[in-house]
C-alpha cells in the first residue's frame, strides 16, 4: 500500500487510533494533516513521530460546523488537494439510564451525536463536495463494535456508531459514480491511553478474555484496516464495514 503523492486528513489524529493511522499513512509516503480538539502537546508529539512530510496539525472541534469548514479549508488549501479523509474523532460518555437525571441524559445524547455522527457527516459532506470536483477520493469512518452489540452504559455511543455505519453505506452508494469510495472500520476495545482506565482496572481481564486471542487490539491493527479501505485496489469494497475485534463479537 503505497500512498506517495496522496494527501490525508485524520480527525482526532493526535492520540490512540488516530495517531496510529496518521503514522501508518506517513510511513507509506502520504502527506498527513491531523486534527485535534485541545491537546496541542499530543498533536506536536504525533507530528514529530511521523516519517516524511510535510505534515501539519489543525485545532478543530468536529461537533462545530464552522470549525469543520475551517478544518477542511485548511487541509485542502495547505495541501492543494485532499485524497483521503479518516473520520476518527469521537467521544464516549457514561450515562446509565437508571443513574442519570433527565438533563444529563439529554446532554450526553446531544454531545455524543454531535461529535460522533453529525460531525463526521459534516466532514464527509465537505470532503465529498471537494472530491467530486477533483476526481474522487476515499472516506473511511471509524465506527465501533458497540454499533452491533450495544452499549448499555453509553447508549448514545452505540447509537451514534450504528448511525455512522448506515451513513457510510448510504454515501458509498451515492458517491461511487463520482469515484469516491466510502467504508468503515469497527474496532472492539483497543489498547490506547483512553481505554487504559478500563483495561487496567478490575474489568480488564474479563475484557481481554472476550477475544480468543486473549487480548485487545493494538492501534496499529485498526490502522491496517483503515489503510486497506483507503488504498488503490479496494474500490469494490466500498460500503464495507470491517470488524477489528479479535472475534470478541461475531456477526453474519
Amino acid at each position: 500500500m503505497d500512498f506517495t503523492t496522496k494527501t490525508v486528513l485524520v480527525t482526532g489524529g493526535s492520540r490512540g487510533i488516530g495517531r496510529a493511522v496518521a503514522k501508518a499513512f506517513a510511513c507509506r509516503g502520504a502527506r498527513v494533516a491531523i486534527s485535534y480538539l485541545s491537546n496541542t502537546a499530543a498533536a506536536e508529539e504525533t507530528l514529530e513521530s511521523m516519517e516524511g512530510g510535510p505534515h501539519f496539525s489543525i485545532e478543530a472541534d468536529v461537533s462545530d460546523p464552522a470549525s469543520v469548514e475551517r478544518m477542511i479549508s485548511m487541509a485542502t488549501g495547505t495541501f492543494e488537494g485532499l485524497d483521503i479523509v479518516v473520520n476518527n474523532a469521537g467521544i464516549y460518555r457514561y450515562h446509565r439510564v437508571e443513574e442519570v437525571d433527565f438533563a444529563e441524559w439529554q446532554s450526553a445524547w446531544r454531545q455524543t451525536l454531535d461529535t460522533n455522527l453529525v460531525g463526521p457527516a459534516n466532514v464527509a459532506y465537505l470532503a465529498a463536495r471537494y472530491m467530486i470536483d477533483h476526481g474522487g477520493g476515499r472516506i473511511v469512518n471509524v465506527s465501533s463494535r458497540g454499533a452491533f452489540r450495544g452499549e448499555p452504559e453509553g447508549p448514545a455511543y452505540g447509537a451514534s456508531k450504528a448511525g455512522l455505519n448506515a451513513m457510510s453505506q448510504s454515501l458509498a452508494q451515492r458517491l461511487a459514480p463520482h469515484n469516491i469510495f466510502v467504508g468503515a472500520v469497527a474496532p472492539g476495545f483497543v489498547d490506547t491511553d483512553l481505554a487504559s482506565r478500563v483495561l487496567d482496572g478490575p474489568q480488564g481481564d474479563a475484557i481481554r478474555a472476550q477475544s480468543p486471542l486473549g487480548r485487545v487490539a493494538k492501534p496499529e491493527e485498526v490502522a491496517n484496516a483503515v489503510l486497506f479501505l483507503a488504498a488503490d485496489g479496494s474500490e469494490f469494497s466500498t460500503g464495507t464495514i470491517i470488524d477489528v475485534n479479535g472475534a470478541s463479537y461475531l456477526r453474519s
